[in-house]
């Protein structure tokens, strides 16, 4: 015998709903309480038909008990059958504006998408919410997010704990045992269907070729605008774009590119970029606006004031960020010292010889100026350091490595290793012993009475701390980065915990000292490389960031800032301090040609730009001009005539890239979108799923009902479980577990339980309360009888269960899957009859205020109601008595049904138009019978019948 996708089964002791997938042979079934964990393929000859039998009077309890089930089903569901499947498996409520990559995704039958958001306004939240919705609506078969190691524990942990995603992290450091698990046939993408991966580890010839063959069909690719190679790119990059088109190159693989940075002035990178999306892209007549409008259907960019108020809803980014400069010259034996080095590093770059030699040597010197800069510590070791140039070959590679150990405008390998001290020396012709004398001589002025950039720099750390603010120290160096932490700590004793992360830690370990630092009480000091200024959110517990070391990209400033300046910070107003040098030459000119230049325009324009391509040659005729000037002129701060003429130039590019980029919300405005469609959508989906208040009230009463000791703390509550029965810690898989600790923040600290409908542990609280009321066990009832003012006649209300067809047209056709919903119905009963109640009016009688009932009364009525609506009917072929709805009620339940199923294709039919999705083939199709959970009897005050 056959069944139809949605039809209720018995088999192996259990009810199962039938999914779509089997044949005659096999049956793939889900239990009756919606976990997919257990889902199974049945043989067909141990299936037998099943009915859901309704409740008995046996099984009657109070209001609470009736609650507790309506909340363990709200739970229990990890879909529903609405346009937006996914949101009913999530940890957060996504804001109006992230919606809107999700319905340009939808639209779309593979989704080629680049979100190019602005820094903290929630693009991981996007990517995932779009990934969620498509394994949700199985059109995706598993999922990969290429990022950087830095990144990856966070990119799992946004996957676990905000949407129930558990992922497999595929690094250097993993890769090898994930390996041994393996049989000879099978790839760690074979065994792990999601994964987050090392962009970096996989892209290398011996596995690159492999990752593409078993990729998933779902790609999200994290800060993607390092993945483009264009005229000059690195070999490294080169590897990236490399497994990126071959990748691309399915076209049924769904990819979503994922960068703050789109467009970061070089025209062919992006163009290359969009080109992933579709080749036909690259091509594109973006000053057309036909060009535009398609480009638009494939990039959503989206800057703070787009949508700090957006549709009804308001975004509460912090209102200000308040930016102060903070200039300190050099003194006493620093500035003797430093002369010294200029001294020589201007002998080394006079010296003649060969194009490599050269090239050496000013790499070598410019490291020594950024090295004496930043710290005694950090100029002590670049002059025992021997600079990375000195292994190249070529003059080309040289200024490669130079580039990316001096400059910051290198985004070849992300920001890890680039924090390493730089390297002084340029090799066999070092006045060694010079070196060692000018590095001994700086190590012995380490502090605040020789440093005057430190000494600024604990004044205004105490100025914040006082103010209330915890600050984020970003500096160029590991040497000036453990230096600062240790002055501070001294500096600030008790007034504030201090601590410091640099690119020697492994991503885990960086991410473990920020932990570790936020349960500290008290002010805190966090003391960074740049290893930390992409990607790494720390809003939560930061407020502020100074700039001890100056960027010489205004960029890496952005992402300084944009680490505590985004979405989640509690401050109304987040500041930002530069500490430069008045009398270095270098810094006052940085400051002024690259750092207030790119506030102005972002002041101005509202649009943050990367500073445009060839902005390094203002670097270089600026040091240029500091290392051959004369000795009498060191100090001068003035432009000369070079640096003047490139500056112009640079900046006249710069005007023109943010004139073109403050366009781009009309240019690229998405008027195929029309959320506003959808909100009624929303609004019925939250209103189903209720509250983080009724996870935590359902998770409290559920465990105190079920006999744990229950006890308060200041961020949840936790549970002594060891009165539980021991079928009840089997359910659970709790065996051996003392107590249970709940949280209301997400996440929850390790070992814990956040109190929000993914957590594991309250998923398989809800689906054991929800097993053991259809047993008549445990703290919820299936039937209750409450007595209140808010009704004048006796009115009933149902917790129903609806199970649907929902076919939706796909790149593939039409697919079919099973999806379920709680439906809370009601009636009056009336002199013609039951008058069935509005929504309203259930709404208002859920939160009624009950009285005493007596028992004898709650008796009688639970078996008057159910008498309406229940009928007995004898099997003859084994003699049993089976319970069943009466037919007229029936009829009503389904006929209450296929309205529901009519709105809920109306609202994929309004969501997908919204949208512009194809909405050919849709349907929505009510399974019969309906399966009554719960019947609740609501007498009016006096009422003894």
């Amino acid at each position: 015998m056959s069944y139809a996708p949605g039809s209720l089964v018995a088999a192996r002791g259990r009810e199962w709903v039938v999914q779509p997938g089997g044949d005659e042979r096999f049956i793939l079934a889900r239990p009756l309480n919606g976990d997919p964990d257990f889902e199974a393929c049945l043989f067909a000859h141990e299936v037998s038909d099943a009915t859901f039998p309704p409740p008995t009077a046996d099984e009657v309890g109070d209001n609470s008990a009736a609650g507790l089930l309506r909340t363990a089903l709200r739970i229990g569901f990890t879909s529903s059958a609405g346009p937006f499947r996914s949101l009913a498996s999530i940890a957060v409520e996504p804001r109006q504006y992230q919606l809107v990559p999700l319905l340009l995704a939808l639209r779309m039958p593979t989704v080629r998408l680049l979100i190019g958001d602005d820094v903290g306004i929630g693009k991981t939240i996007e990517s995932c919410l779009i990934a969620k919705e498509l394994m949700e609506r199985g059109e995706a078969n598993g999922l990969t997010v290429l990022c950087s190691p830095a990144l990856a524990e966070q990119w799992q942990a946004e996957l676990r704990d905000k949407f129930a995603i558990e992922a497999t992290l595929v690094l250097p450091s993993t890769a090898t045992r994930l390996e041994r698990d393996l049989r000879l046939d099978e790839t760690i993408f074979d065994r792990h269907p999601v994964t987050v991966v090392s962009l970096d580890f996989i892209k290398s010839d011996r596995r690159y070729q492999q990752f593409v063959r078993t990729c998933p069909n779902l790609v999200i690719v994290d800060e993607a605008h390092t993945c483009v190679a264009a005229g000059t790119s690195s070999r490294q990059r080169q590897l990236r774009y490399r497994l990126l088109q071959e990748l691309a190159a399915d076209r049924d693989r769904h990819l979503i590119l994922v960068t703050a940075t789109p467009h970061s002035g070089d025209e062919e990178a992006f163009r290359n970029l969009i080109g992933l999306l579709d080749p036909k892209l690259a091509t594109l007549d973006l000053d057309d606006v036909k060009g535009r409008e398609t480009l638009a259907r494939h990039f959503v960019q989206r800057r703070r004031r787009d949508i700090r108020r957006y549709l009804d809803q308001d975004t509460p980014f912090p209102c200000d960020r308040q930016v102060r400069e903070v200039g300190y010259s050099l003194t006493g034996e620093y500035a003797k010292l430093t002369r010294q080095v200029l001294a020589y590093a201007r002998e080394t770059v006079r010296k003649p010889g060969s194009g490599l030699r050269q090239r050496v040597s000013w790499w070598s010197a410019l490291a020594l100026l950024r090295s004496v800069a930043s710290s005694p510590r950090a100029a002590a070791a670049a002059l025992e350091t021997r600079s990375a140039t000195a292994a190249a070959e070529t003059a080309s590679e040289a200024d490669e490595l130079g580039r990316s150990s001096v400059l910051d405008f290198t985004e070849e390998e992300g920001l890890e290793g680039l924090d390493a001290a730089a390297g002084g020396r340029t090799g066999e012709d070092d006045d060694v012993e010079r070196l060692k004398r000018l590095a001994r001589a700086f190590r012995k002025i380490e502090g605040p009475q020789e440093d005057a950039k430190l000494a600024a720099l604990i004044s205004e750390v105490k100025e914040l701390l006082d103010d209330g603010y915890d600050p984020v120290v970003f500096c160029r160096f590991i040497p000036t980065a453990e230096y600062v932490a240790e002055h501070l700590a001294a500096a600030l004793g008790k007034r504030a915990q201090v601590r410091h992360v640099t690119g020697q830690l492994p991503p885990e370990a960086r991410q473990q000292v920020i932990e570790d630092l936020g349960k500290e009480s008290g002010r805190r000091v966090l003391v960074a490389t740049d290893c930390l200024s992409e990607g790494v959110n720390l809003q939560e517990l930061f407020q502020a960031v100074i700039h001890y070391d100056l960027a010489w990209n205004p960029t890496r400033h952005e992402q300084r800032e944009g680490r505590v300046d985004r979405f989640g910070q509690r401050k109304e107003i987040v500041r930002a301090v530069t500490l430069y040098g008045l009398d270095n030459g270098i810094d006052g000119v940085v400051l002024d040609v690259l750092i207030r230049k790119h506030q102005t325009i972002a002041r101005q324009t509202g649009v943050a730009v990367p500073v445009p391509a060839g902005s390094d040659d203002v670097i270089t005729a600026l040091v240029e001009g500091v290392l051959l000037r004369g000795e009498e002129s060191q100090e001068q701060l003035a432009l000369d005539l070079g640096v003047t003429r490139t500056r112009d130039q640079v900046h006249r590019a710069w005007e023109s890239a943010a004139d073109r980029e403050s366009k781009l919300r009309t240019k690229y405005a998405h008027s195929g979108i029309k959320l506003e469609e959808v909100q009624r959508e929303l609004a019925e989906i939250r209103a189903a799923l209720g509250v983080p208040a009724d996870v935590a009230r359902f998770a409290r009463e559920a465990l105190s009902g079920l006999g744990a000791i229950i006890d308060s703390h200041e961020t949840g509550f936790r549970a002594d479980i060891r009165q539980f029965a021991p079928s009840v810690q089997h359910a659970l898989g709790l065996s051996g577990t003392e107590t249970l600790d709940f949280h209301h923040d997400v996440p929850a600290p390790p070992g814990g339980h956040a109190l929000v409908r993914t957590d594991p542990m309250v998923r398989a609280l809800a689906r054991t309360v929800l097993d053991m009321a259809l047993e008549g066990e445990g703290p919820a009832r299936r039937c209750g009888v409450i007595r209140t003012r808010a009704v004048s006649a006796r009115t009933v209300l149902l917790l129903v269960r609806y199970r649907f067809h929902v076919r939706l047209p796909g790149r593939t056709g039409t697919r079919t899957i099973v999806a379920e919903d709680a439906q809370i119905l009601g009636y009056r009963s009336g002199a013609a009859g039951r008058e069935w109640l509005t929504d309203d009016e259930i709404s208002a009688l859920l939160t009624a205020e009950p009285e005493n009932t007596l028992p004898e009364l709650v008796r009688r009525a639970a078996e008057r109601t159910l008498a309406e609506i229940v009928s007995e009917i004898e099997d003859e072929s084994n003699g049993t008595v089976r319970r069943v709805l009466t037919p007229e009620f029936e009829t009503e339940l389904n006929a209450r049904g296929d309205a529901l199923a009519a709105r809920l294709a109306e609202a994929h039919q309004r969501v997908r138009g919204a949208a512009g999705a194809a909405t050919r083939g849709l349907k929505v199709i009510a399974n019969r019978p309906a399966d009554v959970l719960g019947v609740y009897v609501y007498l009016p005050t006096g009422d003894a019948r």
